[in-house]
């Protein structure tokens, strides 16, 4: 099984929407998965995911199926956390919460980081749980059983079916964190991915063991083939 994880376009928040070249992203990342095909199309129902994955429903003629897990608010709910004015910003985005959860103290904690002092009282280990069982849970049904002990998946039901899930940077963070089991303070503060960012994960079975492995990481490679802007969040262009 391939797994392509797919970040919304460029977006409008308020109303739920993608810009212009939000639009043209969504285009351009069809165009890349339809060069050898999908056969399941996955989002939450925000107006912005699915806007970015229309293009490649139309394209390759499947159906956008709805993964309520995906939901960007439950996310924002479990890793989201007062800024001290009134407002909220992502754990990760913040920069005291960024430094308390690399202390190495916390690191040595592994899966069980969000429980040191400096941290319990954001309740993130109710998030850590959450995310880990829909996670399990979803593989589970793709046939794919999720052996945290070791890291390690049971193929059940091994695949060659390729999967897009096209969601959100929030909630993307602690779905792929989960799911590759990288304890989420290493992997929300070391790695991100920009709109229409393309993850892909491949879950190649030996001898019915499966461990995920990441050929590439918020790839945009279609942006520039489609001669669009190559940059992140539209503030570092590279």
């Amino acid at each position: 099984m391939l797994l392509f994880y797919v970040r919304h376009g460029d977006p409008i928040y308020s109303p739920d929407s993608l810009t212009p070249l939000g639009h043209r992203q969504a285009e351009a990342v069809a165009k890349r998965l339809a060069l050898y095909g999908i056969d399941r199309i996955l989002s939450y129902d925000s107006h912005r995911a699915v806007l970015t994955a229309t293009p490649t429903s139309e394209l390759v003629k499947k159906p956008i199926e709805q993964l309520p897990f995906c939901n960007e608010s439950l996310a924002w709910k479990d890793f989201a956390i007062d800024r001290g004015d009134g407002h909220h910003t992502w754990c990760f985005a913040h920069p005291e919460t960024k430094r308390l959860m690399l202390l190495p103290e916390v690191l040595a904690l592994g899966e069980r980081w969000h429980e040191h002092p400096s941290l319990a009282q954001y309740g993130f280990g109710q998030g850590v749980e959450r995310i880990n069982r829909e996670v399990d849970g979803w593989l589970a049904s793709l046939g794919y059983e999720h052996d945290r002990e070791s890291g390690s998946y049971r193929a059940v039901a091994p695949s060659d079916k390729r999967i897009a899930l096209f969601a959100h940077q929030g909630f993307g963070l602690s779905f792929l964190s989960s799911l590759l089991d990288i304890p989420y303070p290493l992997f929300c503060t070391h790695f991100d991915m920009s709109h229409t960012g393309m993850t892909v994960i491949d879950f190649a079975q030996v001898d019915g063991i499966t461990i995920p492995k990441v050929l590439q990481l918020a790839g945009d490679s279609h942006l520039y083939r489609e001669g669009l802007p190559t940059a992140y969040n539209n503030v570092l262009r590279f």
